[in-house]
């Protein structure tokens, strides 16, 4: 397996590679995130003898074990995944990022369960850009107040926004979707945050998501296979 999970990530290095020339940006302006949700231990250590260093879980408590199985391997783990009240206290003594908050409790909860001894918690707001009826995600109208909120929690650094936008039918629909999260990102910015961390595309999306301006891309079945 460990050939495969190697030969994937470097395919998918290129298509980042790839796409990034395809409109005149840096490659290293894109983070590859490798989402390893109800994939093995192995799996993930296969991915790091790789060189890829930064892994996304969506299930809190199959992430927390993943965590403790590999922890002698220096990964930098993101909660990518709905956030429940009584799981608060796990993703904050345990994971360095969180793509997915989407309302001010769950945030304050991160905050104040965070432990001191740690750095702050990265966190991205979940934004529910497309309106998609059965998606977790702040509606767009409300996002700004959410994100002024965060910003002012003290174990928590507001780094940006994530999208996980409905599947599209073409290239131009999906970066249509993309470019309403990078005007809403500036917004924030233009609002008086400082934010770096633009989180959309996944694997079948992210030309699209980098020609709009994605900074970090969450990839799971085109490097490890499809999920069991």
């Amino acid at each position: 397996m460990s050939t495969s999970v190697s030969a994937n990530l470097a395919q998918v290095r290129k298509r980042i590679e790839l796409a990034c020339q395809a409109v005149g940006r840096a490659s290293d302006t894109v983070k590859l995130l490798a989402v390893s949700k109800t994939m093995p231990a192995q799996a993930v250590r296969e991915a790091y003898a790789a060189g890829q260093l930064a892994f996304g879980e969506n299930y809190i408590q199959e992430g927390v074990d993943k965590i403790a199985a590999l922890a002698d391997l220096p990964l930098e783990w993101h909660c990518i995944g709905p956030i429940q009240s009584n799981k608060t206290k796990l993703v904050a003594e345990n994971f360095a990022w969180v793509h997915s908050i989407d309302r001010l409790k769950i945030a304050e909860r991160l905050s104040a369960q965070r432990p001191a001894h740690l750095t702050p918690l990265q966190v991205c707001l979940q934004v529910n850009v497309d309106g998609g009826s059965n998606k977790s995600g702040v509606a767009p109208e409300d996002l700004l107040a959410l994100a002024q909120d965060v910003a002012k929690l003290p174990h928590l650094q507001l780094r940006g926004i994530m999208t996980i936008p409905e599947p599209a039918e073409t290239e131009a629909e999906a970066r249509a979707v993309h470019q309403q999260a990078k005007r809403l990102f500036d917004h924030l910015k233009t609002a008086g945050l400082t934010l770096d961390t633009l989180s959309m595309g996944m694997t079948a999306d992210l030309e699209a998501a980098v020609a709009e301006g994605s900074t970090c891309v969450r990839v799971g079945t085109a490097i490890f296979g499809a999920r069991q």
